[in-house]
């Protein structure tokens, strides 16, 4: 009895030594050249105080609290986390390889014929579904997620693959942080393509996603008399799909419509005005045609500012200056990385710094990759800028972020120091030594 109290004593002066002891909660980083895209505005010697995962302080001069680790920046740039749009982050592993790709509805290639047609309607429109929500999918596993991150990428607005089929999905909002729950933010966006690049013909195009919507406007207006035995179900849309576009039809979830040209803009331009849907432009290749239209409607465009060769004939007016034209115009512009794809979502500095070589101001392009997408994904509450109060998405360049030849030194997500390791980088390491002149069996 006397040992058990003797241990007792011991352990409760243990958790109080160790409770006593200063732990290291915040983070400040000290002496960086703060680009805050916020309230701060730019600070060339200046502090940023992490605790509890938000952002505490950005100014000049702060005391860093007891325990708290101290990074000195030595005068390098300090900006916002960096958030990438519409790619397959999270879902898409290896392109071609099915079981690893969970960008779309999925396809049975089997029943295509030499011309890629079936008999009846094509695959994959068939396939294509509103009620297809990316979030069910998201894989914090990923391999793609570090090769981002380690870019200074930490969040990302993950889309289902566009082409083929007008109702593509549904998008969603990760973090691109080491937890097993990455979703910030699910039914963001609701994924439309209506791009002649896809295969059909405009006007068939048009007629599908009119359709839908009407569907259901029609089916939301009734919706108990759907149900009812013997009730109207006149619909072709699939009821799931309906129930899916009913947050679309009411204007809260907005449409993310993959458009390039001009005439197409400006038609649903007109449309979603008639509708009052909210309507967020993807691809817009010839959008700067229509800036002032655009600029005046508050709709955003994500873009990629290097296509500047038109893969279809709607795209023939594309140009490297279409954000810088749509920025001068007042349209909120957001960068989207080459080809939208999962494996480029690293290259998304290299888009925003072609958009400055094309004439767009270099703090509006640094904007269209952390304030501008989480105003426009609404997120700006909690991210995007460097504000007290926001999650401590920061972080730490070696140069200019938007030059190809700077690279992040550290990267914050959630206030978390995230490991500047990703699988490339692992590869790199472990060939990188050719003294080794007997490496284990499976290395050689």
């Amino acid at each position: 009895m006397k040992k058990l109290l003797l241990f007792a004593n011991v352990l409760a002066l243990s958790i109080a030594a160790a409770s006593a002891q200063p732990v290291a909660t915040a983070t400040l980083i000290k002496h960086g050249h703060i680009y805050s895209v916020g309230a701060a505005g730019t600070l060339a010697d200046g502090d940023v105080l992490i605790e509890n995962g938000k952002v505490a302080q950005v100014g000049a001069n702060l005391t860093a609290p007891t325990g708290a680790k101290v990074i000195d920046a030595h005068g390098k740039p300090v900006t916002p986390g960096l958030m990438v749009s519409a790619t397959q982050l999270g879902i898409d592993e290896i392109d071609l390889v099915a079981e690893t790709n969970d960008s779309g509805p999925g396809l049975d290639y089997s029943k295509f014929d030499a011309d890629g047609y079936t008999a009846g309607p094509k695959a994959y429109e068939k396939a294509a579904s509103a009620a297809f929500d990316v979030s069910d999918a998201i894989n914090p596993n990923s391999t793609l997620i570090p090769v981002a991150r380690i870019a200074g990428v930490t969040r990302s607005l993950t889309t289902p693959s566009t082409g083929g089929g007008v109702f593509r999905g549904q998008a969603a909002i990760i973090n691109l942080g080491t937890g097993k729950n990455l979703l910030d933010k699910s039914k963001a966006g609701m994924v439309v393509d209506i791009s002649t690049g896809n295969g059909d013909s405009r006007p068939m195009l048009w007629a599908q996603l009119r359709e839908t919507l009407d569907d259901a406007r029609e089916y939301w207006a009734d919706r108990a008399g759907y149900h009812r035995p013997g009730g109207a179900r006149d619909q072709r849309t699939n009821r799931i799909d309906l129930d899916a576009l009913e947050p679309v039809i009411h204007g809260r979830e907005p449409l993310i419509v993959n458009v390039n040209s001009a005439a197409d803009i400006r038609a649903l331009l007109q449309y979603c005005q008639t509708n009052k849907l909210k309507l967020i432009v993807l691809g817009g290749q010839e959008a700067w045609e229509v800036a002032g239209d655009l600029a005046a409607a508050h709709v955003p465009v994500i873009i990629d500012s290097e296509q500047n060769l038109p893969n279809s004939f709607s795209g023939l007016g594309g140009t490297l200056k279409n954000a810088a034209r749509l920025d001068a115009a007042g349209v909120t512009v957001v960068f989207q990385p080459q080809g939208g794809t999962a494996h480029y979502a690293r290259t998304i500095t290299q888009i925003a710094g072609n958009a400055v070589a094309n004439g767009m101001k270099w703090d509006h392009a640094l904007a269209a990759i952390t304030k501008n997408p989480a105003q426009v994904w609404g997120i700006d509450a909690t991210y995007g800028t460097l504000d007290p109060g926001k999650d401590a998405d920061v972080v730490i360049w070696d140069g200019d972020p938007l030059q190809v030849t700077s690279a992040p030194t550290a990267v914050f997500i959630k206030g978390a120091q995230m490991p500047m390791t990703s699988r490339q980088t692992e590869l790199r390491d472990r060939y990188r030594d050719l003294s080794k002149k007997n490496p284990p069996f499976g290395y050689r």
